[in-house]
């Protein structure tokens, strides 16, 4: 691939050029072609010109797993501008953070889905369909709902573009460079305080050519994307990947393990990337002996420790082939990645090697290089590596030293290479796959009238891989509940975030300087 095709239109006019006909996405009952993906992209670069949305400007899609969601991401990086995803179970106040830093222009919701109204959760009223607090964003459009004050409907967006005409709208596509900013997936760091991460079109490119490349994803795959879009596994990893092979993308937009495999069998499914929770639970599922999975022959899995016992199984019982990998949102996504040819006890045990042209160095707290087998912290090098934070200098001169990237993972490397994870970043913890920080739900903790402080941390959990535990100090003479205090999270935080466990004690571990000490957490009774 040249350098001028390394742009993501004209990833997607290369696959409509080479296999019009084939499927490129399958949403329950809706069927498209690449040739007509390519065309419902032209008609949504149309509506972004209409509507006034240029280079530079960006874009949010606050919606679950859907074709909507992928024509308007590759929309809307295709007339220039870029793609802010929001997670689908942020509350109000966290989707706030990154459409107020992105400046976002116009704001694309999935009305109802879960039972959740996106835009009320922003405050808008209902009355004037004015959005509180974020002057940035002229427009609301909702996927599947009615026009009405303050919310434009897909349809009538779309619409709009109607008297755009095609050699405009190409010709917007054409212009895209590979070294414009595609992406600004928001990462809250240990802080908890969100920043966005600027990938371009050519990074996001190259690394998934990589990963493809080494996960052995074909164009007559096809790929079960399960995975929320909204997070690089699911948008770089699934989309882009297909994208990038011609390969078809099946949708699924809340994970269920029946309809799991109901898809599976019903669409003769190759491929199901996904965090290790997702294979235990299709393992443990009672439907599983009643459907016919044997069109299966690759698992993408990583964000935990996947144990070998469970590799094993994998492969005995549902995937030939099982990789594991490591990455994040700093680097693409992606950083190492297993062979499907490697065997269990490396791809249980280690995250694979750095893929092409990206360099892995393990170094000691004086940023010294150390022998193959010893610990220390993670950096990486190479085309793969963020641009920086947006419009955060001092974030981006931490993160970014010499041209290395400063992870903050703990690893080890073999004498092949091969790295493996041996601490997280800093205090984070994964839930099912989903990055966590104490100190967001410690912040929420103290909200509540009876909590004096808390310290937050993650245990193992046989399903998810981890989940929250939080220590609390109760004020004197006030009493609290674990279940008010687990409710009083949950009216604010994303259900990932909630502790699953509340645990009362008289004071909590502190280092000298009177910090909450949360290595030592789990040394309380």
């Amino acid at each position: 691939m040249s350098e001028q095709e390394l742009t993501i239109p004209r990833v997607l006019a290369r696959a409509a050029d080479a296999r019009p006909d084939a499927e490129a996405v399958v949403d329950g009952d809706v069927r498209v072609t690449y040739a007509q993906l390519r065309e419902r992209v032209r008609e949504v670069v149309a509506a972004f010109t209409a509507a006034g949305v240029g280079p530079g400007d960006r874009i949010a899609i606050w919606a679950p797993n859907g074709l909507a969601w992928i024509v308007t991401a590759i929309g809307a990086v295709s007339a220039g501008a870029a793609l802010v995803p929001l997670n689908t179970r942020y509350k109000g106040e966290e989707a706030r953070r990154p459409l107020t830093k992105a400046q976002a222009k116009i704001l694309f919701v999935a009305d109802g889905f879960l039972g959740i109204d996106y835009p009320g959760m922003l405050g808008l009223d209902a009355g004037t369909g004015a959005v509180p607090d974020l002057p940035d964003l002229q427009a609301i459009v909702t996927f599947n709902g009615d026009e009405r004050p303050g919310v434009t409907s897909w349809k009538n967006f779309v619409g709009a573009g109607a008297g755009v005409s095609r050699d405009d709208t190409d010709a917007r596509m054409d212009a895209v460079a590979p070294g414009d900013i595609a992406d600004i997936l928001f990462t809250s760091g240990s802080t908890g305080v969100p920043k966005g991460v600027l990938c371009t079109h050519e990074q996001n490119i190259r690394t998934f050519l990589a990963w493809a490349g080494r996960t052995g994803l074909a164009q007559d795959d096809r790929y079960l994307i399960v995975n929320p879009m909204f997070h690089s596994f699911g948008y770089k990893a699934g989309v882009l990947a297909c994208l990038l092979k011609g390969a078809t993308m099946v949708l699924q937009d809340v994970f269920q393990a029946d309809e799991t495999l109901r898809l599976i069998e019903a669409e003769k499914i190759n491929v199901l990337p996904g965090p290790p929770t997702i294979y235990t639970t299709l393992l443990e599922a009672p439907s599983r002996t009643e459907r016919d999975l044997s069109s299966l022959r690759l698992a993408v899995t990583g964000a935990a420790d996947v144990p070998i016992a469970l590799v094993r199984r994998m492969r005995a019982e549902l995937f030939p082939q099982v990789v594991t990998a490591y990455g994040l949102t700093e680097a693409s996504g992606t950083v190492t990645v297993c062979a499907v040819d490697d065997d269990d006890e490396v791809i249980s045990g280690t995250s694979g090697h750095a893929i092409d042209d990206v360099e892995v160095v393990v170094v000691d707290g004086k940023g010294e290089p150390v022998p193959a087998g010893t610990d220390g912290e993670i950096h990486v090098r190479g085309y793969n590596v963020m641009r920086g934070y947006l419009d955060d200098p001092a974030a981006t001169a931490e993160a970014l030293r010499d041209g290395w990237l400063v992870t903050g993972d703990r690893g080890r490397l073999d004498e092949h290479g091969n790295l493996t994870i041996t601490g997280r970043t800093k205090e984070m913890y994964v839930v099912g796959g989903f990055n966590v920080y104490p100190a967001e739900i410690e912040d929420v903790l103290a909200r509540h009238d009876a909590v004096v402080e808390s310290g937050v941390t993650g245990v193992p959990d046989e399903r998810m891989g981890e989940v929250g535990r939080a220590y609390v100090r109760v004020r004197a003479g006030r009493q609290v509940t674990a279940d008010e205090l687990v409710a009083h999270c949950r009216e604010r935080l994303a259900n990932f975030k909630v502790p699953r466990e509340i645990v009362f004690v008289d004071d909590l571990p502190k280092s000298a300087a009177g910090k909450i000490r949360r290595a030592d957490l789990k040394n309380l009774a």
